[in-house]
């Protein structure tokens, strides 16, 4: 190129690199915090009075790009999902990959959570690769949303330190073997 002469490059094709380099926003932080929702759940097929199901996201970076992550949701007839471990960024995202074995024919689970919207999505795909290994016959981790407005700073992090799903995640996450319960 001729000396004073200057390249022009497309915006579409700088601002995806931009995207992805390091001055985007790490999701272990952006997203990090409590998320909750009730809501009103039945014993089905009986009658019976309604309960409170409480959904529970809890978000804590451990290093850049990086969060321990735990999903705890209520669903009918007291059935539930329950998921634990150390996520780590993608794009905007965070991504959970369970080290374990896949389970059965669903292949190996992968979880996604990021922010759409109003919303704080979880997600494992259009296969439910994670459902089958970590919820009730009622129970879900596709397609599932707490409001983003739920999210609030832990205030009881030395107990969430302490406790075993914790401790698990974190030797999993570093040996990249799966810590039995």
């Amino acid at each position: 190129m001729k000396p004073g002469r200057r390249l022009l490059v497309a915006p579409t094709l700088i601002l995806p690199l931009l995207a992805t380099g390091a001055s985007a926003p790490d999701p272990a932080q952006t997203l990090a915090g409590r998320y909750y929702k009730q809501s009103q759940l039945h014993i089905v097929g009986y009658e019976s009075e309604p309960y409170t199901g409480e959904d529970i996201v809890e978000i804590v970076p451990i290093a850049p790009r990086a969060a321990y992550v735990r999903v705890h949701l209520d669903y009918d007839n007291g059935h539930m999902c329950a998921i634990y471990g150390v996520a780590r960024a993608e794009g905007a995202a965070l991504v959970y990959r369970d080290p374990r074995p896949a389970f059965r024919e669903y292949g190996r689970c992968v979880l996604t959570i990021r922010r759409a919207g109003k919303s704080l999505s979880i997600d494992d795909g259009e296969l439910t690769r994670c459902s089958p290994g970590y919820c009730g016959v009622r129970g879900t981790l596709s397609g599932v949303t707490l409001p983003y407005a739920s999210k609030r700073p832990i205030r009881y992090m030395p107990r969430l330190k302490a406790s075993r799903e914790y401790r698990n995640a974190l030797a999993e996450w570093r040996t990249g073997k799966p810590v039995e319960p």
